[in-house]
């Protein structure tokens, strides 16, 4: 595949994405402590592409049982790394989170990076898998073993609106 075809098929990673979306939450009560308790709840997301298909953005609403908020994501390629870089940001905090980076391969994206978690240093991923026209599944995980392990602490259900 030449650069200028590899180029081309990135701008359309997130095709898929681009749209309205129910969404149902699976978020762990709490994280990194042993806890097996889930909170559900549902929300929805909107996603558009900016930047030519370079970029998108979504608008998240969470209907979290101690409280409703709005985030956003923010996702841009870098053609120099070939990589991804998402940010997530809600109105909860005025701060925004370090990107996850990474890609997708054989049908899944996997995005990640170094963060905290109260106060502790850890090692963050966001997947998404089972894409379909109509269906994705989104998950979180940390580790605070640099990787070696793993504790799924969120996923979600996206089903097309």
């Amino acid at each position: 595949m030449s650069e200028a075809e590899d180029l081309e098929r990135h701008r359309h990673d997130w095709d898929w994405l681009i749209g309205s979306w129910n969404v149902r939450h699976h978020r762990l009560k709490e994280r990194l402590v042993g806890s097996t308790e889930w909170d559900e709840f549902d929300g929805a997301c909107t996603m558009v592409p900016t930047l030519n298909g370079f970029g998108n953005m979504d608008d998240n609403w969470l209907d979290l049982p101690a409280g409703a908020y709005r985030a956003m994501a923010v996702r841009v390629f870098n053609p120099e790394t070939r990589l991804w870089s998402i940010w997530w940001f809600d109105e909860r905090s005025n701060s925004l989170e370090p990107p996850v980076r990474g890609g997708f391969h054989d049908g899944v994206g996997r995005f990640e990076a170094d963060d905290t978690f109260n106060g502790r240093a850890i090692r963050v991923y966001f997947q998404w898998s089972e894409i379909t026209a109509n269906s994705a599944r989104w998950e979180q995980a940390f580790s605070a073993d640099g990787g070696a392990t793993w504790e799924v602490n969120w996923w979600m259900e996206f089903t097309r609106a």
